[in-house]
């Protein structure tokens, strides 16, 4: 598993050449609606281990939360279960909306 900065995911989802990865927020839903990272998917961490069938093992996937914790448990759980590549977030989407989006709503 490989940490992310926001900046650099910011980069990520702005070069058109490069594939988009998946942007898995594993937040609660609540959470979710409060604020979210344009084009994430939300699957909460308790939902994660019965829903994994729905993710491509080899597909990029950026793992997402509030401060980048229950992220980088669910990015270690998936790496464990043969996702190849995996990145957890550093920060969350708090560290989203102070260093790339600042309009974003905080909580």
């Amino acid at each position: 598993m490989q940490q992310l900065e926001p900046v650099d995911l910011a980069a990520w989802l702005a070069d058109t050449a490069r594939p988009r990865p998946l942007l898995l927020d594993v937040r609660e839903y609540w959470e979710y609606e409060r604020c979210r990272i344009a084009g994430s998917r939300l699957v909460p961490m308790g939902e994660v281990s019965q829903r994994s069938n729905e993710l491509d093992p080899e597909t990029d996937v950026v793992v997402i939360c509030h401060h980048g914790v229950r992220s980088y448990r669910v990015a270690m759980m998936l790496e464990y279960s043969g996702f190849a590549k995996v990145y957890n977030l550093v920060g969350g989407v708090e560290r989203w909306a102070r260093d790339v989006d600042p309009t974003m709503p905080r909580y």
